[in-house]
């Protein structure tokens, strides 16, 4: 493959694509299970996508060095792929266009979706290092049914059940994710919130965490979605 071709193959691994497209899917059920007509699940769907690939592509960016240090084959950036910059100028573009596509959404879904998106950016800006680290992913996935319902026809709120089990599943998820590279982000300073924890901790409070979260979604039935109220 020549070298316009192995760009944006390059470009592509670095949104991160199946961590992207679960988002994706799950956003875009969400939307068909809260009843939203088929042009406003489809606005979602783009925009999640969109939103999702500026947050691969700025993590690649921003930890191209420490992916470097730490001999990173799955990352084109630090592999030399792909130009950082080209990255960066990606990721910024992609996260402009994900609040862009929002708008017909309405105004308050715009917000929130920016809301979502700082909280994943500042993630990898550098809250990753911090005691903080499971913050963003309380937020960004607390706010997914926030966003989903706000996206209807008439914008509502959800019920508080649906944005404690998003959250509850989010931090989960960070806990998941920080689990086989513990060992590779303490030696090059990242020391996130699990990373202060001992492994059996880290493992039981993820389980903690993921049956919650489920438990919140059984307790609040198939109206989960509903309008708070």
């Amino acid at each position: 493959m020549n070298a316009l071709g192995r760009i944006p193959l390059a470009l592509l691994r670095s949104t991160h694509p199946w961590p992207a497209l679960s988002v994706t899917v799950i956003a875009v059920l969400l939307g068909a299970f809260a009843g939203l007509e088929t042009w406003r699940i489809v606005v979602l769907g783009v925009a999640t996508a969109l939103d999702q690939a500026s947050v691969g592509l700025s993590n690649d960016w921003i930890d191209a060095a420490r992916d470097r240090a730490t001999r990173r084959r799955d990352k084109p950036v630090a592999l030399g792929r792909v130009p950082v910059q080209l990255v960066r100028a990606v990721a910024i573009g992609c996260a402009a266009a994900a609040l862009l596509v929002t708008v017909p959404l309405g105004w308050a879904a715009v917000g929130v979706h920016a809301i979502m998106l700082g909280a994943a950016w500042s993630y990898n800006a550098g809250l990753k290092r911090s005691a903080f680290s499971i913050v963003p992913f309380l937020v960004a996935f607390g706010l997914v049914p926030v966003l989903v319902t706000l996206s209807r026809a008439e914008p509502a709120l959800p019920g508080w059940a649906a944005v404690g089990a998003g959250a509850l599943l989010g931090g989960a998820a960070h806990l998941a994710n920080a689990l086989p590279d513990l060992d590779d982000d303490r030696r090059t300073g990242v020391l996130g919130f699990p990373h202060r924890l001992p492994r059996p901790a880290l493992i039981a409070l993820l389980a903690v965490l993921l049956l919650a979260g489920l438990g919140l979604l059984v307790v609040a039935g198939p109206e989960f979605l509903a309008p708070a109220g």
